[in-house]
Formats: C-alpha cells, sequence, structure tokens
C-alpha cells in the first residue's frame, strides 16, 4: 500500500501503516516491549504518548539515543533492535531507580500479582537494587470507593490521562516538579473534596497499588459468620459476562450459573439479581419519560426534556458535580442497586419476618462508584444504607480463591425468587445502550398498547461513543441518543446547557462499553475486543430469555399489586426515586 512504511525489527521486515509506533509494530510482529506509562486508547479516540517511563527504549540505527518505541513513529528502511544489551542495561537501569523509590510491601500490597512493575522486575531478573536514598512519602488518601497511596506512584500518570482527557473528570493532575512531582487533587484534597466521581477507570489503568478500591471482602467474611445477621447478595448483570476472565475463560464467556453456585457456596442466605431492580427500574424511569413526553405534546413549555438516565453513580456523581444547574434533566429513579436494597429492606424483609436492623444487602458490582452510592445519605434510613456495602467483579473472584471454590466444576445453578427473577430487557442493562432499549421496549408497548414484532433496537447497540436513534411511536418522532464515557456525556450535557439538544431521552454510562467496562471489572485497558465480548455475551443472555420484556416480569406485576401500588405511586416515589445536589467544589488552597 502507498502510505505503508517499511522497516526492520531485530532483523525481521514488516510493513505497518504510516503513523504506526515502533511499539505497536512491534506487538503486531509477536515481539515483546515492556510498558508502564502506555496506554492503547485508539478506540477511545485518545492519543496517549506520555513516553515518561523510558521502559519500552529501543535502539534505532543512525541514532544516538536510545528511543522510546510508544511515542516513535516508523519511518521507511529504519532499523530498530529492541533486544541489545545497551536497550537491556537502559531498561534495568531506570526499573531499578523506580524501586529505589519504591515501597517494598509486595506481601501485603493489593496489586501483589498483578501488579506491572512487579511483573517487569521478575522478567528483568532484578533482585536487588543498586541505589539508596530517603523514600518519598506521601498520606494514605482513603474514600468511600478508591484508596490513593502516592507513595506506590511511578508517574506513569496513565490515572491523569483517563481523568482527564478520556473522562473529562479534571480530579487528578500533575504537581510540582523534579523528585517531588506526584499526580494528585487540586492543593492535595482528598479525593472526596475533590471533583472525583469515583467511576474507578484511574484504578482499572493504575500499573501498580497507587490507586486501588476499598477492598471489603473481610468485612463480608465477618457478616457471613455472625450468626444473628441475615446476609443476602445481589449481583449486577454486567458481572456475569466478566467475572470468567478471573478464572482464564475467554472474554464473553457468560458464567451466570457458576456464579449463582459459587455465591451460594460463600455462604449468602439468598441469591438474587439485581436483574430483578433492573426491570423495576424501568417501570419506573419508563412512566416518567412517557410522563414528561405526554406533558411535552400537550404544550406544557416548562417539561424538562431530555431526560436523562441516573443509573449510572459515576455519572450522577459528574453531573452533580459540573453540571448543577441541570439536575432537574435526570430521572429521579434511583439506581437499580439501590432500588434493590430499598424493596429487599421493606417488602421482602416484612414478608420474611426480618427485622431491617439484623438484614445486610451486599452487591457485587462491575463500578466502583458503587461503593460511594451505599453510603449516601439519601438511601439511608436511621441511618441503615439500604445497601450495606459493594464489592467489585474482581473482589468476588478473589473471595472464590480464597476459600478454595473449584469455580470451573460448579453446576450451574439458579437465582432464588421472587428477587431473582429478570427478563431479557434488565440483564442488557449492563451495556452501553442497553438501559435505552430496555426503557424502549416497554415505553412503546405500553404508550401504544401495541406489541412489537421486533424487541431489538439496533441502533442504540454497540461501543461507539454517540449513538442516536429516532423511534417511530404512532407518529411521534422519538429522538434518543446514547453515550459511554464522562468524556463524551459532557459534549451532551453542553449541548442540553446552550439549549442545542434535539434529543428527548439521552442514556449516559460513565465507564467505556458500560457497566462491562467498569472500574471493578477484570482490567481491559481500553481493549475494544474484550468490551465487544462483555457486550456481546449479555445480547446472547438477553436472546435466551422467556421475557424479554420488563413489564412482563410476573414478579414485578405482584410487587406493584402487593405493595406498591403502580408506578410512580407514592410509595414508589419514596422506595424507589431520589433527588440530587450541588456537589461543585469551590476548591481553595488548603
Amino acid at each position: 500500500m502507498e502510505n505503508n512504511i517499511t522497516l526492520k525489527i531485530d532483523n525481521r521486515e514488516v510493513s505497518v501503516p504510516k503513523g504506526t509506533t515502533i511499539l505497536e509494530a512491534a506487538r503486531g510482529m509477536g515481539i515483546d516491549i515492556p510498558t508502564l506509562c502506555y496506554m492503547n486508547l485508539k478506540d477511545l479516540c485518545i492519543q496517549n504518548i506520555p513516553a515518561s517511563c523510558r521502559i519500552c527504549v529501543v535502539e534505532v540505527e543512525g541514532r544516538k539515543n536510545l528511543a522510546p518505541s510508544c511515542a516513535t513513529k516508523c519511518e521507511n528502511g529504519m532499523n530498530v533492535r529492541t533486544n541489545t544489551i545497551r536497550v537491556l542495561n537502559a531498561r534495568r537501569v531506570v526499573l531499578e531507580l523506580m524501586l529505589s523509590d519504591h515501597p517494598s510491601d509486595c506481601l501485603v500490597c493489593p496489586k501483589s500479582g498483578k501488579c506491572e512493575l512487579q511483573t517487569i522486575a521478575i522478567k528483568l531478573g532484578i533482585r536487588e537494587i543498586p541505589f539508596a536514598g530517603a523514600q518519598t512519602t506521601y498520606k494514605v488518601d482513603e474514600s468511600p470507593s478508591i484508596r490513593r497511596d502516592m507513595s506506590k506512584c511511578i508517574y506513569c500518570r496513565r490515572c491523569e490521562t483517563m481523568c482527564n482527557e478520556v473522562q473529562t473528570v479534571g480530579a487528578l493532575g500533575a504537581a510540582n516538579r523534579g523528585f517531588g512531582s506526584v499526580v494528585m487533587p487540586a492543593f492535595d484534597q482528598d479525593l472526596k473534596d475533590s471533583e472525583c466521581t469515583f467511576c474507578g477507570q484511574c484504578v482499572a489503568v493504575c500499573p501498580v497499588g497507587a490507586l486501588t478500591e476499598i477492598d471489603h471482602t473481610n468485612r463480608l467474611i465477618r457478616d457471613l459468620s455472625n450468626p444473628e445477621k441475615t446476609v443476602i447478595v445481589q449481583t449486577a448483570p454486567a458481572v456475569r459476562a466478566a467475572l470468567g476472565e478471573e478464572f482464564g475463560l475467554p472474554a464473553g464467556t457468560s458464567v451466570t450459573g457458576k456464579m449463582v453456585a459459587a455465591l451460594r457456596q460463600l455462604g449468602f442466605a439468598k441469591v438474587f439479581d439485581t436483574d430483578f431492580a433492573a426491570d423495576l427500574t424501568i417501570m419506573e424511569e419508563g412512566t416518567e419519560l412517557l410522563g414528561r413526553l405526554g406533558a411535552f405534546l400537550n404544550g406544557d413549555k416548562n417539561v424538562k426534556l431530555p431526560i436523562i438516565t441516573s443509573c449510572c453513580p459515576g455519572w450522577v456523581n459528574f453531573f452533580e458535580n459540573q453540571f448543577p444547574d441541570l439536575l432537574d434533566m435526570p430521572s429521579s429513579a434511583r439506581s437499580p442497586q439501590q432500588m434493590f436494597g430499598a424493596v429487599a429492606k421493606s417488602y421482602w424483609a416484612e414478608k420474611m419476618g426480618i427485622k431491617r436492623e439484623d438484614l445486610i444487602v451486599v452487591s457485587v458490582m462491575p463500578c466502583l462508584a458503587k461503593k460511594f452510592e451505599c453510603e449516601r445519605d439519601e438511601f439511608k434510613t436511621d441511618g441503615d444504607p439500604d445497601v450495606n456495602y459493594s464489592i467489585s467483579t474482581r473482589e468476588l473472584a478473589a473471595l472464590i480463591k480464597q476459600t478454595n471454590i473449584d469455580f470451573m466444576q460448579l453446576e450451574e445453578e439458579e437465582f432464588d425468587a421472587p428477587l431473582g427473577e429478570s427478563t431479557g430487557a434488565a440483564v442488557i442493562f449492563g451495556a452501553s445502550g442497553g438501559v435505552m432499549e430496555a426503557a424502549l421496549r416497554t415505553a412503546y408497548e405500553i404508550h401504544t398498547g401495541k406489541t412489537l414484532d421486533n424487541v431489538n433496537f439496533d441502533d442504540v447497540r454497540g461501543i461507539s461513543n454517540l449513538k442516536e436513534a429516532t423511534i417511530d411511536v404512532d407518529g411521534f418522532k422519538l429522538k434518543v441518543a446514547v453515550a459511554h464515557g464522562l468524556g463524551n456525556a459532557r459534549k451532551l450535557m453542553n449541548e442540553i446547557r446552550a439549549g442545542k439538544s434535539p434529543y428527548h431521552a439521552i442514556e449516559i454510562m460513565a465507564c467505556p462499553g458500560g457497566c462491562i467496562g467498569g472500574g471493578g471489572q477484570p482490567l481491559h485497558h481500553g481493549d475494544s475486543s474484550l468490551l465487544k465480548a462483555r457486550t456481546k455475551a449479555l445480547y446472547q443472555e438477553d436472546e435466551t430469555k422467556h421475557l424479554r420484556k420488563s413489564h412482563e416480569n410476573p414478579y414485578i406485576v405482584s410487587l406493584y399489586e402487593e405493595y406498591l401500588g403502580k408506578p410512580m405511586s407514592e410509595k414508589a416515589h419514596h422506595l424507589l426515586h431520589t433527588c440530587y445536589f450541588n456537589r461543585s467544589k469551590e476548591i481553595t488552597e488548603q
């Protein structure tokens, strides 16, 4: 091809498209070049070329200095060596310098065994540190979701790129110079006092133990061993599409039945499904959507459109911090996690004769913002949270391994009724576009009284940054949009703020690909093929469901008949809806 570049890497000729870096060309040939600061974010339309760690240096014939392969473009006739003694020595010296100012508490570090710095040190055979000196220390910052220990930071700045360029949150940035350089919130504030949304994408890309999730597994073990407590669990739809990766299964392998069996073996009194509450969310949010559209069509100029989904706590934190003037745009419906907790500690607890204070509700989530959401005051009754705490997909996998459960040999089991029953519409909540599609399935049929011949809304599917669709609802052209990633959400919100949004309804998820790319999932590093595989698993499970519309879930119908009355009733509003707060930060130097 005319735009291809021909070069040699380790004496092997290769032809690559113009603009390809040496690192990309080498990896395409199966040549491993170690990296720490590099992230492949092309699928997210972000160029990440920091070249800050210098671990990936290579020797280029004719150049005096070694070149960082992640930031050096291939050129015609270039002769590259990735394996010379000069290159190996340079990498070792750089790594030894990093390790000389790095804590050596690997035995108790939460990233031990999955630390990229540790992995490269083992590969390079580093067994002693020839450099000695005072080590840099920083305070440990523990928020409800994220633990930040900058003593372990290697200044790769991946978290900064993710927070500022992909998510556009702006909670993290580089400060100071030289040996005092560090990535932190403005004026070294704690994360809880910053603009942080707790989406966890910084944790997902951190190569070391500088950024980790707050681990609740020890708390869970104590609760499970307490005979005075009834401990139940709910599992988010995206977890089942990624958990298997922690046990060596290919990406996109759905492990719903094995996951249920493992949770039951761990000792939970009941294993329920957040999908039940996803169906419930559609009943409330769909009714709210139809109410706003009805008012709009009747000429109400004060109606707030577009209505925006509110299932994602990272997104909720984002608009409360960044768009406090638009707090009346999102749906008032709680997230499925919080709806489940409210129903479990009222309706279900009453039926079972369990006191609220004796019931522990635990969630397994792909998301670290869910940990923060559990602690929000509006989701507590007399100080008792509706959901006591949340563990991530990674935490669940670690717990299964700790207890010697042979995950691969487990027989598949079913969720417990009634809060474990769901439809296909609920399981696709875990993928970008899934909430919108589930809402469209129900809203269309309730509004028109007609049965959908095809419940698949393909236009809102996929991992494109922004998806748009126009749905014909009995002659009314309903315009919807779907975005994932907070950087893309910002664009839509700026349109709304400027009065230029053409949409009636918008779905937003904070993480790449939606919940399947959440900050608590097995690490994906922006790999679109992995995200697509997880998404496919959810849609395949939807296809196998007997019921694929939320309003057809018989247990949801019973819940309204026995307890809630109808969607948006006074009782439903009390249990299943919320309000939002201006959390914008006026930053002052401390």
